[in-house]
């Protein structure tokens, strides 16, 4: 499990909506097994233009990264049935604002899995991080991805050129007092 040094907070491994499903830390002990998840989603992984530096990186840097105590941000993987089938990222970008990013199997996407997993660590990031507002952003022909974050609540904060910004907040603003 991943320790954040400054708080000594230990991320557990977490349930999600589907049974089997769970998010854990994504550390150096599982460096061979995502490097091979990696490594066999290479085109999946750039179809649309991103993900490019992940693609092409071997085990070493694989490993190096993982290496890496990612706090305050948090580094999942996603896990059906033990195995290791992507992973999803909360960045602490500007606490309590964060960012999310998330990728699974080639052969694990249509079925949930994705919605689930962000559903979970959100919600883990607002009760025990206080993550007040969550980011996310896709590039133009990923629908897909664009899927999920509408089931999640997100909406289009703003278009680039590449990408779409979506926002969710996870606390209701205040209200303005009638004058």
């Amino acid at each position: 499990m991943a320790v954040r040094h400054h708080d000594k907070h230990v991320f557990p491994e977490l349930a999600t909506s589907v049974s089997q499903l769970t998010l854990c830390a994504l550390t150096a002990e599982r460096a061979a097994e995502y490097h091979a998840l990696v490594d066999r989603n290479r085109d999946h992984l750039t179809q649309h233009g991103d993900y490019q530096e992940l693609a092409a990186s071997d085990y070493k840097t694989a490993h190096a990264e993982l290496l890496n105590d990612p706090s305050p941000s948090l580094r999942c993987g996603v896990l059906l049935h033990g195995t290791l089938i992507g992973r999803v990222d909360l960045v602490a970008v500007d606490p309590p604002k964060y960012g999310l990013g998330y990728w699974l199997d080639h052969e694990a996407t249509g079925q949930g899995y994705a919605t689930a997993a962000c559903r979970a660590l959100i919600g883990y990031g607002a009760a025990v991080l206080g993550a007040t507002d969550v980011f996310a952003g896709v590039t133009h022909g990923n629908g897909k991805s664009s899927t999920v974050l509408h089931r999640l609540g997100f909406q289009v904060a703003e278009v680039f050129e590449t990408y779409t910004r979506y926002h969710r907040a996870l606390v209701s603003s205040p209200r303005a007092c009638p004058a």
